[in-house]
């Protein structure tokens, strides 16, 4: 399956690769399907996080009829938690999102968070890359996070922590690991008005207690029952996002190959250069797997 062909095959053509690329080690053919595409960036990649029951699911909706409205395509990857029985997905992120099946240019895929404390799988993080080759922007919400659960920063052009008002969230501001990544932050809920506005006010002044390498996050408050805030939400993530991550692909390699084989792993990462990722990121991962497992 190639790129065009994928381009031209509609939802369910993107449906099946999705479905064969879950799998514990790709195939040479799918590892140069991925290589492509993350060599032909179409879209954007937006990550949105934040503790369950924030109203990411509903905020992504809102995003969704917001960015169709533009004539843009999306598609949204919805990372939900998985069975401890079987792995699968417990909740069905899809569920809870009210689209039109007929709209060719809207792709929704649940995936399970697997083992992985961060919130993406490795199937989720190459779902990620597909799929900003065939759409003009891609959403990927994950389960929620903690301080240092924030694999979605692997993937994504511009990362949106959601704070949810009165629940204290905004406390975990003054720790560190989560400071370090967000480019937005949105107070979800703004229509319970006084709670909203002191959460926004709490999180400034958590950030202002912060050092940071690139800008400082952006704080708005946004209703997705409303309707208040989304616009400038959407502009902000779509006209502010930078093309693509420098040394995203070293990053995905190390990611992939310390997460398997530990200090070892990394070791061996540097002694094969393999960081240079000369014949794309995911036919690097293939190659050093096999070679640190002994395989030929």
């Amino acid at each position: 399956m190639t790129l065009d062909a994928l381009r031209t095959g509609g939802k369910r053509a993107v449906a099946r690769v999705l479905s064969r690329l879950d799998r514990p080690e790709l195939s040479e053919d799918d590892a140069a399907l991925l290589d492509a595409a993350y060599a032909a960036p179409q879209g954007v990649v937006i990550g949105l996080t934040g503790p369950p029951g924030v109203g990411k699911s509903t905020l992504t909706q809102a995003l969704i009829e917001r960015i169709r409205a533009t004539g843009r395509s999306v598609a949204v990857i919805a990372i939900d938690p998985s069975s401890q029985a079987t792995g699968g997905a417990l909740l069905g992120d899809r569920t809870r999102l009210s689209l039109d099946p007929e709209d060719s240019k809207i792709f929704v895929r649940s995936l399970a968070a697997r083992d992985r404390l961060g919130g993406l799988s490795d199937h989720a993080i190459a779902a990620a890359m597909l799929l900003r080759a065939l759409y003009d922007v891609v959403l990927v919400e994950t389960v929620g996070i903690g301080q240092s659960d924030a694999d979605v920063a692997l993937v994504a052009d511009r990362t949106l922590l959601c704070v949810q008002p009165g629940s204290g969230d905004a406390l975990q501001f003054m720790k560190a690991g989560i400071m370090e990544w967000p480019d937005v932050i949105c107070i979800t809920k703004a229509d319970t008005g006084a709670p909203a506005r002191r959460a926004r006010a709490d999180v400034e002044g958590a950030l202002g207690l912060a050092a940071y390498k690139g800008n400082k996050p952006t704080v708005s408050l946004v209703s997705a029952r409303t309707g208040e805030g989304v616009d400038d939400l959407t502009g902000a993530l779509l006209d502010g996002a930078a093309p693509f991550r420098t040394g995203q692909a070293e990053m995905l390699i190390r990611d992939a190959i310390v997460r398997r084989f530990g200090t070892h792993g990394a070791t061996r990462i540097d002694e094969a250069d393999a960081l240079k990722a000369s014949d794309g990121p995911f036919g690097a991962i293939l190659a050093t797997s096999r070679s640190l497992s002994g395989h030929s």
